[in-house]
C-alpha cells in the first residue's frame, strides 16, 4: 500500500504565498517523476509542475516565475512554492507520483488534495 498525503492548503490573500507539501508513505522502493496538478470548479485538471528524480523540473507556461517544485528524495516529499497568488490559482491541487512500489511494479499515485483559495 501507498499513500501520498498533501499539505499546506488554505485561505490566502491576492498576492500571498503558500507552500504545499506532498508525502508518499508506505511500500516504496523507489519514486520516480513527482508532480503537481490543479483543477478548479467546473475546469479540467491540468498540469502545474513536475520535478523528476534528478531534480529536472517542467512547468506550466502560464506559471513560470511564480510557482517553484522541489522535491527531498530522502523524506520522499514534493514541495510546491507559490508565490504572488491570484484569485484565478483557486483550485484544489493534487500530488502525483510514479512510484515503484517494494514488489517492483510501477504504479501513479494521486493524492486526495488540498484546496488552495486565493481571496480577499
Amino acid at each position: 500500500q501507498v499513500q501520498l498525503v498533501e499539505s499546506g492548503g488554505g485561505l490566502v490573500q491576492p498576492g500571498g504565498s503558500l507552500r504545499l507539501s506532498c508525502a508518499a508513505s508506505g511500500s516504496i522502493f523507489s519514486i520516480g517523476v513527482m508532480g503537481w496538478y490543479r483543477q478548479a470548479p467546473g475546469k479540467k485538471r491540468e498540469l502545474v509542475a513536475t520535478i523528476t528524480r534528478g531534480d529536472n523540473t517542467h512547468y506550466a507556461d502560464s506559471l513560470k516565475g511564480r510557482f517553484t517544485i522541489s522535491r527531498d528524495n530522502a523524506k520522499n516529499t514534493v514541495y510546491l512554492q507559490m508565490s504572488s497568488l491570484e484569485p484565478e490559482d483557486t483550485a484544489a491541487y493534487y500530488c502525483n507520483a510514479a512510484i515503484i512500489t517494494t514488489n517492483y511494479v510501477t504504479y501513479n499515485y494521486w493524492g486526495p488534495g488540498t484546496q488552495v483559495t486565493v481571496s480577499s
